[in-house]
């Protein structure tokens, strides 16, 4: 198990099996009035229906920082490669909203 050091000062472990990740290319949000839910899959070519790979369970203030990290963090990387383009017309294409 591999052992990550945050810039917090925090100890993460990250297990092996997590460590290779999960590609997706949908995200499928849900929230209540207590926690969002966030359903990652992947559309294959020749498959018949995505399968979700993960689920996330977040309490709406932890949403809310990840949404300003990544903010943060995608402003960072356009900053060092360049404006991320976003094909076919549609931004959220990438997420399909839901409620829980």
């Amino acid at each position: 198990m591999a052992e990550i050091k945050q810039q917090m000062g925090l100890d993460v472990a990250l297990d092996e099996n997590v460590a290779g990740g999960i590609y997706s290319n949908l995200a499928i949000i849900s929230h209540s009035k207590t926690e969002f839910v966030i359903d990652f899959a992947a559309i294959l070519p020749g498959m018949p229906k995505a399968k979700v790979r993960s689920r996330i369970l977040l309490t709406p203030e932890h949403a809310k920082r990840l949404l300003l990290s990544m903010q943060e963090n995608l402003a960072r990387y356009e900053s060092s490669f360049g404006e991320i383009e976003i094909s076919g017309g549609n931004p959220q294409a990438f997420c399909k909203p839901g409620q829980a």
